[in-house]
């Protein structure tokens, strides 16, 4: 008995230290997410300098993006079991410090080879990281104001990560080098460890769910092969045996893995999360909007810094515009728009949004001004992706069980990382069997350097639209789906019961 309340004091004494440096504890947490965030895309607009300096070809540069993406988004949902198992402050700490060596590595790589390995040894401890912060930050506020105060500052730095990694990216491009996009991360990691390690308690949960080692192998086997398997179509062809086996294996994988999550004991993802028609609804708004997405981050910076000629800076900043958007209209959809309006009638709106906007982005050229075909695009994008971030995050965790609560969030995260990856490898394969024959049909008209390089610029302009035109249709598939799926009226919300979650 006396062992049991010197535990309850131990408990109560870490607990008052906890509550009285929460603020300080977010700080930590916000810099420890923005570096994973922001991660996904800083390296986006030093691609074109990098593959100078390393001399790669087109088909390695989207496994630099791809490599991360596919890491983070399959080991997610592993990576919340281990930080349950383990204990959330040391996986926390680990994390951190492998993010630091591998983006050191990065930094420092001589060739392609050693830069993709370093970034997914990046999303394989991004994997371990996500999940341990939304936990630490939901352990650490548990007063409902307060808690709610600190979940709106982290979503909005999670929210503007990407954008903020276009500029950092730019900034750091231009007025240092392409490797410091990398190297930027030991500044995050030095203060998010020392930072962890005074403020932070490691904590265990009481009912350590056990590791399910069938349905961790299978999903990350399947997501790992069905990623592979679109790159794959890039560098050889669609027809190729490696890329159907690859596919056709994904598919058996991840039919295999929801067939052991419902029987096995313990499962990795307990399926009453996705089968909710909510929360499944606001899945496949995520994945499909992550594809869309990634077409502009990813062509529209080729399109500024190859076509019109804008430094890293600049590509940068012409994003902008685009963010503000999406705060401004998340805000208002998070306070205003979902305690009245159905989502039902928001995430099919916003898709819409993003349907024009890619359609407005397949009317560039090579001497297209950003203020008349670029920006007003990207406005409308911002409007878009605000109505369908915020009530789908809201949808995908609402009414959750507070002990599903980690898993929900870690799902969302997947399934926005593997839209990415997928999009991502997808659209640049798209885009390269555009360049190849839209060169081969439209040869120059002369054999004089100007008339190639005219060829040349038109050519990669069309590889840019050719994507943007299938970027219109998966939005628009997405509002077709999301309005099917979705239900009617304006959810319930238990505020007694409700899990908070990010």
């Amino acid at each position: 008995m006396t062992a049991t309340m010197t535990k309850s004091r131990t408990d109560a004494t870490s607990a008052g230290d906890t509550h009285a440096k929460r603020w300080w504890i977010l700080a930590v947490l916000g810099i420890a997410q923005l570096m994973v965030v922001l991660d996904a895309t800083v390296v986006n607009i030093a691609l074109p300098t990098a593959q100078t300096d390393l001399a790669f070809s087109d088909s390695s540069r989207q496994w630099i993006v791809t490599a991360y993406s596919l890491a983070f988004g399959s080991l997610l949902l592993i990576g919340g079991r281990i930080a349950d198992i383990v204990g959330r402050t040391r996986i926390f700490i680990i994390g951190m410090i492998g993010f630091a060596i591998a983006s050191a590595v990065g930094g420092a790589a001589v060739n392609v080879g050693m830069l993709i390995a370093a970034r997914a040894v990046q999303g394989v401890f991004a994997a371990l990281l996500a999940p341990a912060i939304l936990a630490l930050l939901t352990t650490t506020f548990t007063e409902a104001r307060e808690r709610n105060k600190a979940f709106g500052i982290f979503g909005a730095i999670a929210g503007s990560g990407a954008s903020i990694g276009l500029l950092l990216g730019g900034v750091l491009t231009e007025y240092a080098n392409w490797r410091w996009t990398l190297f930027v991360n030991l500044i995050f990691a030095v203060i998010g460890v020392v930072g962890g390690l005074s403020l932070l308690q490691n904590e265990v949960s009481e009912h350590r769910p056990k590791l399910d080692v069938p349905g961790t192998i299978l999903v990350s086997a399947g997501l790992f092969a069905l990623v592979y398997g679109f790159s794959h179509a890039e560098t050889d062809s669609w027809s190729s045996l490696i890329t159907i086996g690859f596919l056709a294996a994904a598919g058996i994988l991840l039919i295999a893995f929801v067939v052991t999550q419902m029987q096995v004991r313990h499962p990795l993802l307990p399926l009453r999360i996705v089968t909710d028609r909510n929360r499944g609804g606001a899945f496949l708004a995520m994945v499909l909007s992550a594809m869309g997405m990634f077409a502009v981050f990813l062509f529209l910076t080729y399109y500024l810094q190859a076509s019109l000629k804008y430094s890293a800076v600049m590509s940068g900043v012409a994003f902008l515009p685009m963010t503000g958007v999406l705060v401004v209209v998340a805000g208002v959809g998070s306070t205003v728009l979902i305690p009245r309006v159905s989502p039902r009638i928001l995430i099919p709106l916003g898709m819409l949004l993003g349907a024009l906007s890619m359609y407005l982005l397949t009317n560039i050229g090579v001497d297209t001004a950003y203020v008349s075909h670029v920006l007003p695009a990207l406005l409308v994008l911002g409007a878009g992706l605000g109505l369908v971030f915020a009530p789908a995050f809201s949808l995908a965790t609402l009414g959750v069980n507070r002990d599903d609560a980690g898993v929900a969030s870690a799902a969302v995260n997947t399934v926005q990382q593997v839209g990415g990856a997928v999009g991502t490898a997808l659209l640049n394969t798209i885009a390269a069997s555009a360049l190849t024959s839209y060169f081969t049909s439209h040869p120059p008209a002369s054999r004089t350097p100007a008339a190639v390089q005219a060829a040349r610029a038109e050519a990669l302009v069309h590889s840019y639209v050719v994507p943007f035109w299938w970027a219109t249709a998966i939005f628009a598939f997405g509002a077709v789906v999301s309005a099917l799926v979705l239900r009617s009226g304006v959810p319930d919300i238990d505020h007694e019961n409700a899990a908070v979650v990010a």
